[in-house]
């Protein structure tokens, strides 16, 4: 344990970097972790932070103390200023983690699995990926439109999904798709309107769930491949849901129908 009274300390000032800054995320493969359920999870998956920054007042609490323990080299204790200007979310977060970011996995067919098609809000991408995890999906396929997977924002939406799922970056989802249902795999995307009733379709697997932007929607190349145009019903006679919102509804439908990764 190593405690460090200024910001300008060369570990501190690289935490930063990477909290502010995508460019450096992307450059240097690492990325950030705030808050100690993020870390938690991350070290249940058998990672281990580069390093850990934790406000000091935060060694009293008993779940920072048992981090301690199995990260002593790695930790950094700063005062509860200090870490106010580095952290994004408030000084009571009180902990962050530098870890690499998890290299991206092989791409495979997977029974159960989530294409995000262009979806730019850091927050909708995290949740939806934090829906995709609780649905039991193993893969999670994101165009190059999408936003970053691996940024402050998505990770705190994701609330530790991204160490549940293999998550596939920059995917070119047309080609995905017709490989998937070249193996066998039937692909439904999800439409505002026009589709068939989301609790009328037969849903089984292999199946590949597939949900647009907030504004567009899925593109046109992937509906025009789309074995099954999934629309959700809406009685109250609201023109839309939030594309997070619709990916959940439509994930737990298929896990009630037995659908299965």
């Amino acid at each position: 344990m190593l405690r460090i009274a200024s910001r300008h300390n060369p570990r501190l000032k690289a935490a930063a970097a990477l909290i502010t800054s995508s460019r450096e995320r992307r450059k240097q493969g690492r990325c950030v972790l705030e808050g100690e359920h993020l870390v938690e999870a991350y070290l249940a998956r058998g990672g281990r932070p580069e390093t850990l920054v934790v406000a000091e007042p935060f060694l009293e609490r008993p779940a920072v103390r048992a981090l301690a323990r199995h990260l002593e080299g790695e930790m950094l204790v700063v005062p509860s200023a200090v870490f106010a200007s580095l952290a994004v979310l408030p000084v009571e977060v009180g902990v962050l983690a530098v870890i690499p970011r998890p290299a991206a996995p092989a791409a495979r067919r997977g029974n159960f699995v989530l294409a995000l098609d262009e979806v730019q809000d850091p927050g909708n991408v995290g949740s939806m990926l934090r829906s995709a995890a609780a649905a039991g999906i193993s893969d999670a396929y994101l165009s190059p439109g999408c936003a970053f997977a691996w940024s402050p924002k998505v990770l705190r939406a994701g609330m530790g999904a991204h160490f549940s799922l293999e998550i596939h970056e920059g995917t070119a989802l047309p080609a995905w798709a017709h490989a998937f249902r070249a193996e066998g795999g039937t692909l439904a995307t999800l439409v505002a309107v026009g589709g068939q009733s989301l609790f009328e379709a037969r849903l089984a697997a292999p199946l590949a769930l597939v949900t647009g932007n907030e504004g567009a929607g899925v593109s046109a190349a992937l509906r025009d491949a789309a074995d099954l145009r999934l629309t959700i019903p809406m009685p109250g006679g609201i023109e839309s849901l939030n594309a997070a919102a619709a990916a959940a509804i439509a994930l737990f439908e298929c896990v009630r129908r037995g659908v299965r990764a």
